[in-house]
């Protein structure tokens, strides 16, 4: 992953990330490693206060761009919509990668 910009937001009490991810020969990055990427890049941020948004991959090339919004705090993080925390929720938590597994492993009554 390269950082294309880094701004600080003083106001939201977050950081906001430009970058570019070249991923020739291999599958389009997944949301939770774009997470996982974007807090590694930023000093002492947590994986949980990060959100990732805006990802365009396009036609033809190897090459996703995006941008990721680190917060400050839980209190500053809640400017998010809901839409994108239910997003994240998945990979922030692993209760919920265990419902998910255990949904689709239940089958149904055909």
């Amino acid at each position: 992953m390269e950082i294309i910009e880094r701004k600080e937001n003083p106001l939201l009490n977050r950081v906001e990330i430009t970058f570019r991810w070249e991923h020739s020969k291999a599958a389009t990055p997944t949301l939770s490693e774009m997470v996982a990427a974007a807090a590694k890049a930023e000093p002492g941020s947590k994986k949980e206060l990060t959100f990732v948004k805006e990802v365009n991959t396009r036609f033809g090339r190897s090459q996703t761009t995006g941008i990721a919004l680190i917060y400050g705090n839980s209190e500053a993080a809640t400017l998010e919509p809901e839409y994108v925390h239910n997003r994240h929720e998945a990979i922030h938590s692993p209760k919920a990668k265990e419902d998910s597994t255990e949904q689709t492993e239940e089958g149904g009554d055909e």
